[in-house]
């Protein structure tokens, strides 16, 4: 890790403890990700719509320093995905991160991100898009059955609550705890960022396995036995050695500055291929 993760920009180490974000810019940042949450792309999922919500925000942060506010705006364009009303509490507490430390505290706010946006989202995704609806929806539609009005307009008045209250109170519970999580830990910044490099790699690592699937048909036959690479290999004694290679393939090429657009491609023949000719499975 880089000396300059952990240094504290000198601009940001006078300052103290003194904000530069106000509550007003905090709920500012949230109106946004209101406004823009549905700006998602397959490449980098909703990171247009988080610059969009943090833009004036760095700005402020960053003030006159261009290139730290470029360096900042790069950073937030990178692969983010979260439930949208959850979301908030990773943003703010990012942007509370960086007001402390500025550029020095980028690859931390990343690495909270990764480390977190997983375990956010199944939570978020099983209470506000599984458990309230069905719960609610339920209860409207039997009042609504029996001709209560009030049920369709229960529901709609929870699901407010849900999408747009919590997308904006998100960001000030986020904030918050980023505040607290610096001012508490600030003779610890080093050992902080590390720990957060630690857990999204292994969050990341975790990941391989579970979600690039990626398996073989290929057989070996020695005169009447025949051995599948797949059963007798891959999947007893070298387990997830073919999702590790398909993804360290896929990292080289983006080092490599590949588009995204061709690497899918890539697969995507890659993939033709291998079932036309058996040996993929």
């Amino acid at each position: 890790m880089s000396d300059e993760m952990t240094k504290i920009q000198p601009e940001r180490e006078s300052a103290g403890d003194h904000r530069i974000l106000t509550d007003q810019d905090i709920r500012k940042c949230a109106w946004r990700w209101c406004m823009s949450v549905n700006g998602f792309n397959y490449e980098t999922q909703l990171a247009p719509s988080v610059v969009f919500a943090e833009a004036d925000a760095l700005r402020k942060i960053y003030s006159d320093d261009d290139e730290a506010y470029r360096k900042s705006i790069e950073n937030s364009a990178r692969y983010f995905n979260v439930t949208p009303p959850v979301a908030g509490i990773l943003l703010g507490a990012g942007l509370a991160m960086e007001e402390k430390n500025g550029t020095s505290s980028l690859e931390a706010v990343q690495d909270l991100k990764v480390g977190l946006m997983g375990s956010l989202s199944g939570i978020g995704d099983a209470i506000i898009w599984v458990l309230i609806p069905t719960i609610c929806g339920s209860i409207s539609a039997y009042m609504a059955q029996n001709g209560n009005p009030v049920g369709a307009l229960l529901y709609v008045a929870v699901m407010l609550v849900c999408s747009l209250g919590l997308k904006i109170k998100s960001w000030d519970w986020g904030y918050q705890f980023g505040t607290q999580l610096i001012t508490s830990l600030a003779d610890k910044v080093a050992a902080l960022t590390e720990a957060m490099s630690v857990l999204g790699l292994t969050v990341v690592g975790a990941l391989i396995p579970s979600v690039v699937k990626l398996s073989t048909s290929v057989s070996i036959t020695i005169g009447d036995v025949s051995l599948g690479l797949q059963e007798g290999l891959f999947d007893k004694i070298l387990v997830g050695l073919l999702p590790v290679c398909a993804t360290v393939i896929v990292y080289q090429l983006l080092k490599k500055g590949v588009s995204t657009n061709k690497i899918i491609l890539g697969i995507i023949v890659f993939c033709w291929l291998g079932a036309a000719f058996g040996f993929i499975g």
